[in-house]
């Protein structure tokens, strides 16, 4: 059952960007010229994870000749030039515009760095702005451990002005990774997981599962309705 809490944390790839689709497509590009193949077996593996981490996660599972850095050259190269183009999901602009107007606080936590952060929302700029605080995993020196572990989710809480106790914060997560960190930092999280993505075993481990944040209804955690 869902507990009313206070403050909403969000992830960003895959939950308000479309760009776990992008990835996928860079990855492709770079794992076939070693005649490889990228499933998502592997990619459930890295979402959420730092940068680093999740390139050693693909070079390990796949057996690639390349190192983590070298692989990162490449991937960067790519999403300089696709992720500025990169579309918001279905119901995050809503759900993001209606808890700023209602005064929530609301927080980003992501694996992604802020160089990644900042090309994915050139076109949404006016909309991230609204966050109060962000949690760049990848580059963060407070973030010893990227998600699955709960680090993210507990120093985006703990950088909040009142710092609330995090069982008065929500996670909204689409990755496993992000879904396990949430519950290991003692908070409630709403999942949104891609289509692909098995969920048996996971279900449970987050709080509710839905299929878009289309479906998202505040009041179920205390928060506001929509007015329309």
């Amino acid at each position: 059952m869902a507990a009313p809490v206070t403050h909403v944390i969000f992830d960003v790839d895959g939950l308000i960007l479309d760009t776990e689709r992008l990835y996928t497509q860079i990855t492709d590009k770079i794992v076939e010229q070693y005649g490889k193949t990228f499933t998502w077996d592997v990619k459930s593996k890295q979402m959420g994870k730092k940068d680093v981490e999740a390139a050693k996660i693909l070079i390990d599972e796949l057996q690639l000749p390349i190192t983590p850095e070298e692989y990162l050259v490449q991937a960067r190269a790519q999403q300089k030039i696709l992720f500025p183009t990169v579309d918001l999901l279905p119901g995050a602009e809503k759900l993001i515009k209606h808890l700023h107007k209602h005064k929530v606080p609301i927080a980003v936590a992501t694996g992604s760095s802020k160089r990644s952060i900042g090309l994915k929302t050139t076109r949404h700029q006016e909309l991230f702005s609204l966050f109060l605080h962000f949690v760049y995993s990848s580059d963060d020196p407070e973030v010893k451990h990227g998600k699955p572990a709960p680090d993210c989710f507990l120093i985006a809480s703990s950088r909040f002005s009142d710092s609330p106790d995090p069982s008065k914060c929500l996670v909204l997560e689409d990755a496993v990774n992000g879904v396990v960190a949430a519950h290991a930092a003692g908070m409630q999280c709403v999942w949104v997981p891609d289509p692909q993505q098995p969920q048996d075993g996971y279900k449970e481990t987050a709080t509710l599962t839905l299929t878009s944040l289309t479906e998202f209804k505040p009041e179920l955690f205390g928060l506001p309705p929509y007015e329309d």
